[in-house]
C-alpha cells in the first residue's frame, strides 16, 4: 500500500506540474496577444510607408497547448509555443528562436507519461517480482500448490488487485486533470487506455519472469535489467541508430546560412538581384528598375531570394525529421513502452508531427504577410493605418492562417 501511496502522490504531483505549465504556456499567449495591440498602435502613429510598415510588423504565431497537454507534454519544452514573424527572410526566424539549454532541457518534464513509463513499472517490479519466489523461500509454495486451483485462487488474485492499484493510482489524477481541461471524452479514454496498456504490459512482462525465476533477489535484477533495457538504454540506442542511417542538417545551420545569403545580397548589383526575385513572380516585371542606392521593394526581394537559397537544405531538413520519425515509430513495436509513449504525445499533440505542423502554418502565414505587402512595394502605393488593417491575422481556429477579406491579391506561382 505505501508503493501506491507513493505512486498515487507522483501521479498527483505531475499532473499539477502538467496544469501548471499549460496555464503558464496559455498565459504567455494571451500576453503576447494583448501586447500586440499596443504594438500595433506605435507602428501606426510611427511607420510612413509601406516598408517601414513590413519592416517592422511583427505577427505573432502561435501554438497552442491542446487539453490533453498537461498529461503528455513531448516537445513542447523545447519548442517555441509563441513565434513573432515579419515579412523578412523566414528560416532565420524560425531556428534562431530555439533558446532552451539542451542540457537542461535533456531530463524532460514532470508530466503524467514520464510517471506511467519510468516509475510505474518500478512500482510493479516491486509488488510482484517476488509473489511466488518470496511463498517458496518462506517455505510456503509446496503447501500452496497442493491446494486445489492454487494459482486462479491465490496467485491470480494478488496479481490483480496490485495491477488494478497502480492503474488506479495513475488513473484518478488524470482523470481530475481531465476534468479540469475538458478534455473530450474519445481522447480521454484513448488516453487512458495507453495507460492501462502500458500497465498489462509491464504486469505480463514482470509475472512471467516472476512465474519462472529462480530467487527474488535474481527476479529482481532480472526486471531491474529490462526495465533499464526498455525504457533507457533501448530507445537511446534507436535514437542513434535513426539518427545514424537518416542524416539531416541542423536547425542552426539553416540559420546560419540563411542570415549569410541575406548579409551577402547587399554586396551584389542591385537590379540583378531584382531580376531574379522577378523570375519568381513575374507579376511584378513592370516595375520601375533600380535607380536609387535603395528601394524597399529590393530589400525585401533579396530577403525572400535568402530563404529561396536554402529551400533545399529546408526540405531536407524537415524531410529527415519526419523520417526520423517514421522510423522511431517503427522501433515502438519493439520496444512497447516507447511506442505507448509515442501514442500518448500523439494524443496530446505534442509531438514531433505536431511541431512539424505547426511550422507548416507559420510558413503559410508568412507567405501570405510578405505577399500582401508585395503590391504597396513595387507599385509604390501609398500605405496608411487602414491598409495595415487588412493585413493577415494568424488563426489556429482554421487548417491555416485566416487570409484578408480584401486588399491585393495574392500571387498563384509561389514556389
Amino acid at each position: 500500500m505505501a508503493a501506491i501511496v507513493v505512486l498515487a502522490v507522483l501521479a498527483s504531483v505531475a499532473v499539477a506540474f502538467g496544469l501548471a505549465e499549460v496555464a503558464r504556456e496559455r498565459a504567455s499567449i494571451a500576453r503576447v496577444l494583448q501586447l500586440q495591440t499596443i504594438e500595433e498602435q506605435a507602428l501606426i502613429g510611427y511607420a510612413e510607408d509601406a516598408g517601414t510598415f513590413a519592416y517592422n510588423d511583427f505577427r505573432p504565431t502561435w501554438n497552442a497547448p491542446s487539453a490533453l497537454a498537461f498529461a503528455a507534454l513531448g516537445q513542447r519544452d523545447t519548442a517555441p509555443s509563441i513565434l513573432r514573424v515579419r515579412p523578412l527572410a523566414l528560416e532565420g526566424q524560425i531556428y534562431e528562436n530555439e533558446q532552451t539549454n539542451p542540457e537542461l532541457a535533456l531530463p524532460g518534464r514532470f508530466d503524467l507519461a514520464f510517471v506511467a513509463i519510468y516509475l510505474a513499472p518500478l512500482v510493479l517490479v516491486v509488488l510482484l517480482h517476488d509473489l511466488w519466489s518470496g511463498e517458496r523461500e518462506a517455505g510456503r509454495l509446496g503447501a500452496l500448490r497442493a491446494l486445489p486451483g492454487s494459482g486462479s485462487r491465490v496467485f491470480m488474485p494478488r496479481v490483480l488487485v496490485r495491477a488494478v492499484l497502480v492503474g488506479v493510482a495513475l488513473l484518478i489524477p488524470f482523470a481530475v486533470g481531465a476534468t479540469l481541461e475538458a478534455v473530450p471524452p474519445a481522447k480521454a479514454l484513448l488516453f487512458a487506455g495507453a495507460i492501462a496498456g502500458l500497465v498489462m504490459f509491464w504486469t505480463l512482462l514482470v509475472v512471467l519472469v516472476a512465474r519462472f525465476g529462480s530467487r527474488s533477489t535474481v527476479n529482481a535484477a532480472t526486471l531491474a535489467g529490462l526495465w533499464f533495457t526498455f525504457t533507457l538504454v533501448g530507445p537511446a540506442a534507436a535514437n542513434l541508430i535513426v539518427n545514424a542511417a537518416v542524416p539531416a542538417p541542423e536547425g542552426a545551420r539553416l540559420a546560419r546560412e540563411n542570415r549569410d545569403a541575406v548579409h551577402g545580397a547587399w554586396d551584389l548589383p542591385r537590379q540583378a538581384t531584382l531580376d531574379r526575385f522577378l523570375v519568381l513572380y513575374p507579376e511584378w516585371s513592370d516595375t520601375e528598375p533600380m535607380t536609387a542606392p535603395f528601394h524597399w521593394k529590393w530589400y525585401f526581394a533579396f530577403q525572400h531570394l535568402g530563404d529561396v537559397a536554402v529551400s533545399d537544405l529546408s526540405a531536407s531538413y524537415r524531410q529527415g525529421v519526419e523520417r526520423r520519425e517514421r522510423l522511431a515509430g517503427t522501433a515502438g513495436w519493439l520496444m512497447p513502452p516507447v511506442g505507448f509513449q509515442r501514442i500518448m504525445h500523439r494524443l496530446a499533440e505534442t509531438d514531433v508531427e505536431a511541431q512539424l505542423a505547426y511550422q507548416n502554418r507559420v510558413r503559410e502565414f508568412h507567405a501570405q504577410l510578405r505577399t500582401f505587402y508585395y503590391p504597396y512595394l513595387f507599385e509604390d502605393r501609398p500605405f496608411g493605418a487602414d491598409d495595415y488593417a487588412l493585413g493577415p491575422r494568424f488563426d489556429v481556429r482554421s487548417s491555416g492562417p485566416l487570409k484578408p477579406d480584401s486588399g491585393p491579391s495574392q500571387p498563384h506561382n509561389q514556389p
